[in-house]
């Protein structure tokens, strides 16, 4: 057998054995962490590379045996909780203390390391209320949290150790349109020295439409509370919460994600339709029936006032969608 088929061959093993692990509840695994240690990946090809060429049985040995030593450590990675603060690396945050420590001894120390802190905010008119409110966000390596409402259209508090923030307002004559984006495209994938954090606060009387593009990150959104029309997300290495409400008859979800954990709530006297493209992806829809392949329903859509459709398009991704 070809050492780059045997190769494959355990890596498939591996995802699939993880994903029948987590379905069945004997484990629970956070992809994200194995994505901090991407580059191992590029190690696992070259090792292949090279003893491919010398089709050696002691080579191919070495190539297998570095192969599952590095999936037995992604293994035991992927098992721990990440942090919020910094789902990146649980060595973020002992970073911050021991600089705000530092910092409290002497007040002339080099700040570079730690966080800067930037409020950036957008007022709310009369208008607003009338018009549909567009909110793109963008950005990576950035952990995004929904954290209550504001008298202003939108607040956010940015926690920032590299990049630019910047959010703009444009109107339009049907819609308000808030662009929140990370501009340092050079540090935009800068993930050693920590992440941002950015917490929003939206005003609750327009309906909202949010789109949102994750290279890789995190989003915690709890919209209970609010009018969210559409919520889009496009993500790489993410992780997504989200917490829908029922003020609006129709509500959309669209996720596309790389290698993602979704994590999605509903009401549970709203009607749900799911629709799936999912790959290798696993699934775990509870309260819904299976109608065919790739679309699922809880049993009162039809006769349910409220309905929300979600479409999952994910290559390698947990998504798991429960009611409250």
């Amino acid at each position: 057998m070809k050492l780059d088929r045997l190769i494959w061959g355990i890596l498939l093993l591996f995802i699939g054995g993880v994903l029948l692990l987590e379905n069945f509840g004997v484990i629970e695994f956070y992809w994200r962490n194995v994505w901090h240690f991407w580059p191992v990946f590029l190690i696992i090809a070259g090792v292949n590379i090279l003893f491919n060429k010398n089709n050696s049985q002691t080579g191919s040995m070495i190539s297998i045996a570095v192969l599952v030593l590095t999936l037995g450590f992604l293994f035991f990675k992927g098992q721990q909780e990440p942090d919020r603060n910094s789902w990146w690396s649980h060595k973020f945050k002992e970073d911050v203390d021991v600089t705000i420590d530092d910092n409290d001894n002497n007040d002339d120390n080099d700040n570079d390391t730690a966080f800067n802190e930037l409020k950036l905010s957008e007022p709310f008119a009369a208008v607003d209320s009338a018009k549909k409110t567009i909110l793109n966000i963008s950005g990576g390596g950035i952990s995004f949290n929904l954290d209550g409402e504001t008298t202003d259209l939108i607040k956010a508090d940015v926690k920032k150790r590299h990049g630019n923030f910047s959010l703009t307002k444009q109107n339009t004559d049907t819609a308000t349109v808030l662009t929140f984006k990370m501009g340092d495209k050079k540090n935009k994938w800068n993930f050693g020295d920590g992440g941002n954090d950015v917490d929003f606060k939206l005003n609750k009387a327009p309906n909202w439409d949010i789109l949102m593009k994750l290279g890789a990150g995190e989003a915690d959104f709890d919209f209970e509370h609010y009018k969210v029309r559409t919520f889009r997300f496009d993500g790489g290495a993410a992780s997504l919460d989200i917490k829908m409400g029922d003020l609006l008859p129709i509500t959309d979800v669209i996720v596309k994600s790389g290698v993602a954990d979704v994590k999605i709530k509903i009401p549970e006297n709203s009607g749900c339709r799911i629709k799936t493209k999912t790959g290798l992806s696993a699934k775990d829809f509870e309260g819904f029936e299976k109608l065919s392949d790739g679309v699922y329903e809880t049993s009162n859509y039809k006769t349910s006032t409220k309905k929300i459709f979600i479409n999952l398009d994910g290559g390698l991704s947990n998504f798991e969608v429960s009611r409250y």
